[in-house]
């Protein structure tokens, strides 16, 4: 419980609970002293979420972004990185919180990034205002190589918060911005079928190595009747391409499950190419020699 100066005490989860689980420093020395409050922070009792906004618990970034509400009183807007995590097409996991300039002063930190953005569109999400969707896809991939940019394309399209029509409308919006040129060039590539960032990655390595244009999750049914889908497939070469995580293989269960469906693929007459992150991303010509090899094999034996 907190101890105040006076002969009242208050449960501290009560006091949070009751101000939203985000309190101020004002409103704390309400019921404690300073001493006390240091005492708790020491204690990790309480939590420093922003200067002068405290919590129970580490906050989540919607606590985050209601904490700089409290600490500006105004409707913070989340941008970049952080917007991209509200509507659940993050692939490059900043800490950091983005935002667009309140209009109050805020200095900027290893955990805070205040962007200018005047013509950014707005879009509300989880009960927060955030830049619209494909505008931060866009605004996002601008600032990434061109692997992560396509990506983080992909990831927008996939979780379902914008459509390829919107991303156009988007680039044309951001015409003349750095950056802009490699993204309207990505564009004709995206794909939402893409389900991971490692996927779309390896893609790209495809389409820069001159590769025929895969089916992306081929579904195909073995012997057993079992359905089994595969991230990369050219069917009429009996060519299918997995990328293989290693945090994916962590388990036994995960490598038991892939060995099962590679074995029932080449049952099937498949050749299966297996693909890691340094087949990507320090070998990719001999990736795509790899898959070629397999391709004019098939065609040969045709």
């Amino acid at each position: 419980m907190i101890a105040a100066d006076n002969p009242r005490f208050v449960f501290i989860d009560e006091f949070f609970a009751s101000r939203g689980d985000l309190v101020t420093r004002e409103q704390l020395l309400t019921v404690m002293s300073r001493k006390a409050l240091d005492g708790h922070l020491r204690a990790g009792a309480i939590i420093r979420v922003w200067h002068g906004v405290y919590s129970l618990t580490p906050p989540d970034t919607v606590g985050q972004l209601a904490g700089l509400d409290r600490l500006t009183n105004k409707a913070i807007v989340a941008c970049m990185g952080t917007a991209a995590h509200l509507f659940d097409f993050d692939t490059e996991q900043d800490d950091r919180i983005h935002i667009l300039d309140p209009g109050v002063r805020m200095r900027p930190s290893s955990r805070l990034m205040v962007h200018q953005r005047i013509d950014a569109p707005l879009q509300r999400v989880r009960e927060r205002l955030a830049t619209a969707p494909a505008w931060t896809a866009v605004e996002v991939a601008r600032t990434l190589r061109r692997p992560r940019a396509l990506a983080t394309l992909d990831a927008a399209l996939h979780s379902g918060a914008c459509t390829a029509t919107e991303l156009d409308v988007a680039i044309r919006a951001q015409k003349g911005r750095r950056g802009i040129i490699k993204v309207r060039e990505l564009i004709r590539h995206v794909d939402g079928r893409s389900e991971s960032p490692m996927e779309s990655e390896a893609r790209l390595v495809f389409i820069d190595g001159g590769l025929p244009t895969p089916e992306l999750q081929y579904e195909i049914v073995d012997r057993c009747g079992d359905r089994w889908r595969v991230d990369f497939a050219w069917p009429e070469a009996m060519v299918v391409a997995e990328y293989e995580s290693m945090e994916w293989h962590v388990s036994s269960t995960a490598l038991k499950h892939d060995r099962t469906k590679t074995s029932r693929l080449q049952e099937c007459g498949y050749t299966v190419v297996p693909i890691v992150v340094d087949d990507v991303r320090l070998r990719p010509l001999d990736l795509v020699a790899r898959i070629f090899y397999h391709l004019s094999s098939a065609e040969l034996a045709g």
